[in-house]
């Protein structure tokens, strides 16, 4: 019985760490564009990919030899 007195206190505490972390990210902008992102995902990119490391191809690890 006597976690309650402990537990009670720190839920309200993170209850409150909740509250304000949510308006700060409001505050901040975090849900301005809510739109935007999930038509990026639609949009042509027409860049190339950049450069990566020549990949063997054989079928062999690298340095298994």
């Amino acid at each position: 019985m006597n976690i309650i007195y402990f537990l009670i206190p720190l839920g309200l505490i993170l209850l409150g760490a909740a509250v304000v972390a949510f308006f700060w990210a409001a505050r901040s902008g975090q849900f301005d564009d809510l739109e935007t992102p999930a038509w990026r995902i639609l949009l042509d990119d027409d860049r190339k990919p950049p450069p990566g490391p020549d990949i063997d191809r054989s079928g062999d690890q690298p340095g298994t030899r």
